[in-house]
């Protein structure tokens, strides 16, 4: 989740002979929009914004208004320039669909995992915008039960959205969560699994929910306005009255309720970016008192799983990539962890799964991910691990579905650029793996056609910034192909090798596809993480221009060819490096883009704003506004030559909301010196991810790629 007046130059705006078509009448005279030669202008209604004696005009403040007629309307005429503008394109898009919806199998099913004695498994079914969950009890031969089908909670909604999802220890009862908005508002419901009655919808926005081990009682965890999970609930099945177990008044700290993989302790766990701690409660005892791990303090995080009379602890307190320690149930407090698997400055170790016969380390090393397996008991030993090995130079391999504590086998998943979603179950006895299913590509996909690199591009302070490349192998290295470079870089998130279908509609066209591993991200373990955040944001920024003039003067790419993308924190690293240099970019697409920085970090009514000090800094600190400040999108627009430029946003985004967005266009169309096209486009009925439906998603795409491939020159 994940997040700068000038006079207008509209004299000099001019848009493309192709793109002259007028806007409806009706748009182009609703209030709070005007039209320079077709192209839709959101009117300016200053207000003085002053912080530390720092006054800034925004013109545009009031497209936050969103009840206010005068919004829809200016968004209205955004998409419908957009619609036009894009018209000319509307046979490549249908021809991009086409495209990638042939290279799927629409009709399929997921591998089943074994839970509680039944296969449980997710399918699709062609025409069918939304999986179905089933499960079959004791055999993958007995009857199908399908207990959730998000098809038919669909109807008559234009959004659909499954949150939590937990069936009772005995297969009974199923808790869930849906959201129809794209808000983020869930709400919870309970079903019986034995007759699909729907009993219950005990409470509204609800994020996480975890069943006690007597089949009755639920615990849940409520969010507050700024959609913060605050409150921790228990509920038993059949009675009205809930009991408020925990209210966290701290709003940098969500708070977060699960199970251990052993089904003996439900877990409390509350967390901000930098800081955590840990409750407890025996799962057979859903009205006893919860206990502390350890109490918080502060830059230390930790979680905990379960094994037999130790808890597992993964914890910085050692070192910013996480060691591992165990504790005593007895007493689990801090002075009482031994350390069994020591801090590595180079290895990141990003997450534990503990099984009633092994334990198993998720970690990533030079930039990749990795798995290390050890018996149970043996985990302190230096040689007590054994690493699992992995076929390609860029890949990402991550846990499956692992319910059951007691098992012989330890799912996971590995992809790559080229190499689909695979997965496979590792026998702990053999150490072997065996593949259960590869993701079917359709449409004649052959791997053997394309290329795979990892390279380095040296930063400004001399840091080399890991990239990963996919391209045809028949694609000449010689300066002329088109780039499309994409990454993230915020909140210690990786940016993984993953396989992406939709891709090929790129590549197999002769473009280039490259993604940034740059600093704020975690792909190489924390420290990374914490040289791109805070006073150190803007090495995101250069390690981006970095990587792009480096795939420029390695002749990957053209120098006027070379598209960028990103998405949320991505979408500000887009607005940032399109502020710093223009000129290095073609093309730019920005995905629900956290652009008006300070503006939104000032307001804490906001979803995300407190909690999100930690990652960004806080304005009301006049060092950290002066930073902020120096590479806010919005504030740093300016009267230059922008790229050609598409922005997407949606309505009902509640991690970054519309007006960030809407703001930026509005102040680019009044400022930028170029006649290069600029595209807003407006979902009216999503969040964050755009669309729900899976065939709606597509059209997004291919609406994304036309325009990509329009800018690159690319047929």
């Amino acid at each position: 989740m994940s997040r700068g007046s000038r006079e207008s130059t509209r004299g000099r705006r001019r848009v493309m002979a192709a793109a002259l078509v007028a806007l409806p009448a009706t748009l182009l005279g609703s209030p709070g929009v005007r039209a320079d030669a077709g192209v839709p202008m959101a009117k300016k209604k200053p207000v003085v914004r002053e912080l530390h004696g720092d006054r800034f005009t925004d013109d545009y403040f009031w497209l936050r208004e969103k009840t206010n007629p005068e919004v829809i309307a200016y968004l209205e005429a955004e998409n419908a320039y957009a619609a036009r503008i894009m018209e000319p394109r509307k046979g490549l898009q249908d021809t991009l669909y086409a495209e990638m919806l042939g290279r799927i199998k629409e009709t399929d099913l997921s591998v089943p995992v074994r839970d509680g004695g039944f296969y449980y498994y997710t399918r699709t079914e062609q025409g069918q915008q939304y999986p179905i969950y089933c499960r079959r009890k004791g055999s993958l031969d007995a009857p199908e039960e399908i207990y959730l089908d998000l098809n038919q909670l669909a109807k008559g909604e234009k959004f659909m959205a499954l949150g939590a999802l937990d069936v009772s220890d005995d297969g009974n009862l199923v808790a869930y969560t849906i959201d129809t908005t794209g808000f983020r508002d869930y709400s919870l419901y309970v079903r019986d699994l034995r007759t699909n009655e729907l009993l219950e919808h005990p409470a509204e926005k609800v994020r996480s929910v975890a069943w006690a081990a007597d089949n009755k009682t639920l615990f849940f965890a409520t969010t507050d306005d700024a959609k913060r999970p605050f409150k921790l609930h228990r509920h038993v099945v059949g009675e009205a009255a809930d009991a408020v177990l925990y209210e966290e008044k701290d709003e940098r700290f969500d708070i977060d309720v699960t199970r251990t993989r052993s089904k003996a302790y439900l877990l409390l766990e509350i967390s901000s970016l930098t800081t955590s701690e840990v409750h407890y409660l025996p799962a057979a005892e859903p009205a006893g008192t919860w206990r502390i791990i350890a109490p918080r303090q502060d830059e230390h995080m930790y979680d905990v799983d379960h094994r037999g009379d130790q808890f597992f602890v993964r914890t910085n307190q050692g070192g910013r990539n996480f060691a591992l320690a165990t504790a005593p149930v007895t007493d689990p407090s801090r002075p009482h962890w031994k350390t069994i698997v020591a801090h590595r400055p180079d290895v990141m170790l990003q997450g534990v799964l503990v099984f009633e016969g092994q334990t198993v380390l998720y970690e990533r090393a030079a930039g990749l991910p990795r798995f290390r397996i050890a018996k149970a008991g043996t985990e302190a030993a230096a040689d007590g691990w054994t690493a699992m090995p992995f076929p390609e130079a860029a890949y990402h391999v991550s846990p499956g579905g692992n319910p059951e504590f007691a098992t012989p086998t330890f799912r996971y998943t590995y992809q790559s650029f080229v190499t689909p979603p695979s997965v496979f179950d590792y026998d702990f006895a053999t150490g072997t793996a065996t593949l259960r299913k590869e993701t079917e590509v359709l449409g004649g996909y052959d791997r053997t056609k394309y290329a795979v690199e990892r390279v380095e591009a040296t930063a400004a302070d001399g840091v080399k910034v890991p990239i990963s490349l996919v391209y045809r192998k028949d694609v000449k290295k010689d300066g002329t192909a088109p780039v499309y470079l994409t990454a993230y870089g915020s909140y210690g998130i990786p940016s993984n090798v993953n396989f992406v279908s939709n891709r090929f509609s790129l590549v197999d066209r002769g473009v280039v596809v490259a993604l940034a591993h740059i600093r704020g991200g975690g792909d190489l373990g924390k420290p990374w993480h914490d040289q791109g955040r805070m006073l150190k944001k803007k090495n995101t920024f250069t390690d981006f221009i970095a990587a792009a003039e480096f795939l420029v003067a390695q002749k990957y790419g053209a120098p006027g060819r070379l598209a960028i993308e990103g998405g949320s924190a991505g979408g500000l690293l887009m607005g940032a490096v399109t502020n710093l240099r223009p000129d290095l970019f073609k093309a730019v697409v920005a995905q629900v883009p956290f652009v008006d920085v300070i503006n939104t970090m000032s307001d804490t009514s906001l979803p995300l704003t407190v909690g999100e000090f930690e990652e960004w800094g806080n304005p009301a600190n006049p060092a950290e506004y002066a930073y902020i400040k120096s590479y806010d999108p919005y504030r740093n627009v300016t009267a230059q030559a922008y790229p050609a430029m598409l922005v997407k946003t949606s309505l009902n985004d509640s991690q970054v909301m519309y007006w960030e967005p809407a703001k930026y266009v509005a102040r680019l169309r009044a400022l930028k010196t170029d006649t290069r096209p600029l595209v807003f486009k407006v979902n009216m009925a999503a969040g964050h991810g755009g669309s729900s439906g899976r065939y709606d998603r597509l059209h997004e795409v291919a609406f994304d790629y036309s325009f990509i491939l329009w800018q690159l020159n690319v047929d």
